[in-house]
Parts: C-alpha cells; structure tokens; sequence
C-alpha cells in the first residue's frame, strides 16, 4: 500500500522535511504517482514502522534486529570519539589538528607512539590504485608475521611498514609528506593543502565499518596487514568509501539542473536517497565537511546542490559531499576520493589493530535468529 505525502505526514505527524529526509536515508521508500508525475507515493509500512517507533512501541525482535545498527556491539577505546559534533582523536578536535597538521603527525598521535612509514614498492604500471593496494596488502597478509603477543613497539613497526606498503601502492614510489605524494600523484601540487586537510579529518571516525572489520580481524591475532586489508574491502563497498563517487553524480544531475530543488524532489519521489548529506553522530552538520570545506572554493554544482538539500530535507553536507567537492573544485582524476580516503582511513585503522591486538580480545557478536525451528524443539 501507498500514501500520499498528505497521508504520510498526518501519519508520522511530521514536517516535509522529515520525510524527505527519511526518503533520503532510505528509511521511507518511495515512487512517482502513476496518476500524476509531479508527485511521489510513499511505503504505508515504511511510514507506519517509522510511527510506531516515534511512538515508543518497539518489540523485543525489533530492538535486538537493529541494535548492530549504530548501536551494539559497543567496544572500549581510547582512540577517537564524536562529541558535541566535534571528532575528537585522544583528546584533541581533529578540526583544529587538520588546520597544520600532516597525516604522519596524526598518525603518532593516533598510534600513541612514533609513526615511521617504511617505504612500499610501487604498484605494477597499467593497474588500478585500488585493485593495487589490494594486492599489495594480500601479499604482505600472506606473509606477516600474527599481531597476537607482539610488543607496542613491535606494532608499530609494523604499522609503520603496512601504511608504506598501502602508500607505495596508492601513491607509487617516492618520499617526503604523504600529503604531497599524493598531490604529485593525482598532478595537482596546488591541492596539496587541503589534501593534507583531508587526509587528517578522514584519519580516523571511531568504530565506523571499515575499521570494526579491522578490528574482528586482528581479534583472531592476524597481522596488521590482514587486519588493513579487511578495512581495505569494506572500504570499498558504496554505502561508505566509494559514497562520493555517487555525490559527484548527483552533483552533475542536480547541481547543473536549471531548477536543482524540483530536480531533486523528483529524486527523491523515485526512492533514491541523497547521498553527501546528513549523518547520525552530527545532528547539527558533520564537522569535518564544514573543516574541509573552507580550504577551497565550493564548485557552483555542488552549492546548487547543497542549497536544494537544505531546502528539501533540512539535512547538512558531510564529509562526502566535501571529498567529492574537493575533487571537483580541483578536476582531480576519477579515483581520487577513494584513494584520500583508503590513505587516511589506514592511520586510524593500524591505530586500533593496535589496540585490538594488546586487548587480547577475540571479537564474537550473537546472532538474533529469526528463522524456522524444529517442531520437536
């Protein structure tokens, strides 16, 4: 069953706002009217789901089902945090650290501990950065010796070496300031600042999925290689390392529409999200977009964009948006934003298979399980 937007909002007595936002995070679906194109029908079990939990009547089922979604399990660290939408990394507002800092001073920061990247061989010519730091991190997981029992400064070590073997593959050989490297690799030198901006607000973002894959990972006592190449492939998935490559398609879409509101609101009515916008842990805008943000000139696509979001879902750009922004703003090559990100990410992502590994802790959630059950039980 279907409901106008007129019956949706009486239901979830809400502004249009809010359900266009819920489009947007893909909690309400939606599709065009068949009996009128300017206008969307929305999931009556999508609306009244979303009324009954403003309403406090969860089940049992239902809270266990989505409490692996920004909620259980809950690990102790030490690292990172979001607080008062400020990225804090131990103690300190990232924000304010992205200002003048390089990666490799976040990275001792991060690692509680010295950072010394150990140079990595390049990757083979005519292979792509990603697929390349796969390869390379496969090769060294194949070999490395187990996290397990290791000392902190064997971590580091071994640290140091992994994050060499990712930048060796992603930026090729060289040294000097990772920030500049890759600036040289994506042939943008005059980028160089905000990249290294970037780099340090993308270090790390508490237990996000990526880095609890690395953490599962070297709970079993696997390398920090293995760990870093379980981060690497979650990394990859769409919902998260590769989200700005959709906010640049939108971006064209709608930015360069001559009106970017009714484009978008027509977006939005075909059941397709808004990604590049709005973020749970910051209610009142994502920090690190707005730190990114002021370092380069926003592309007249991406504030057309922006401005129609805010208009129709009251939502704030995130870090996405601001990647993919940044990329733009400097016509950087088409695989940029997945390599600042895998670059950054991996500082934040050895700094806690460290502290995974001295826990000692294997990582081994329950299932709620929802299916048949023998009759004889």
């Amino acid at each position: 069953m279907w409901l106008t937007a007129h019956k949706a909002l009486e239901r979830l007595k809400s502004k249009p706002q809010s359900l266009y936002a819920s489009v947007s995070r893909g909690r309400i679906r939606a599709r065009p009217d068949p009996s009128d194109s300017r206008r969307s029908l929305y999931s009556a079990e999508d609306v009244e789901r979303l009324a009954e939990r403003a309403r406090g009547r969860r089940s049992a089922t239902e809270i266990a089902a989505s409490a692996i979604a920004w909620g259980d399990p809950v690990l102790s660290s030490a690292i990172s945090t979001i607080r008062h939408d400020r990225l804090i990394y131990r103690g300190r507002d990232a924000a304010l650290l992205a200002e003048t800092m390089p990666l490799e001073a976040a990275a001792d920061l991060l690692w509680d501990g010295p950072c010394l990247v150990v140079g990595g061989a390049p990757a083979p010519v005519g292979i792509e950065a990603k697929a390349a730091a796969l390869v390379a991190l496969a090769r060294r997981a194949a070999s490395d010796r187990p996290s397990a029992d290791l000392s902190s400064e064997e971590l580091r070590r071994d640290a140091g070496a992994v994050l060499g073997c990712l930048a060796g593959a992603l930026l090729g050989d060289g040294d000097g300031p990772l920030h500049l490297r890759l600036a040289a690799r994506l042939g943008r030198p005059e980028a160089a600042d905000p990249l290294r901006r970037a780099l340090v607000l993308l270090a790390d973002h508490e237990l996000n999925a990526s880095t609890f894959a690395v953490r599962v990972a070297v709970s079993t006592g696997a390398s920090l290689a293995a760990g870093t190449l379980a981060g690497l492939a979650a990394l990859g998935g769409p919902r998260h390392g590769e989200r700005s490559a959709a906010v640049a398609v939108l971006a064209d879409d709608i930015g360069g529409s001559s009106d970017p509101a009714a484009a978008l609101r027509e977006w939005l009515g075909e059941g397709r999200g808004v990604p590049g916008f709005g973020h749970r842990l910051y209610p009142r805008g994502d920090a690190r977009a707005r730190a990114l943000a002021a370092s380069f000139e926003l592309p007249a696509g991406y504030r057309r964009l922006s401005e129609a979001a805010g208009e129709l879902t009251a939502e704030f750009p995130n870090i996405d948006f601001a990647l993919a922004a940044l990329c733009a703003a400097f016509n950087l090559p088409r695989y940029a934003p997945f390599t600042v990100f895998a670059l950054g990410r991996a500082t934040g992502w050895l700094a806690h298979a460290m502290e995974q590994a001295v826990s000692r802790v294997l990582i081994r959630p329950r299932a709620c399980y929802v299916g048949p059950v023998p009759r004889d039980s």
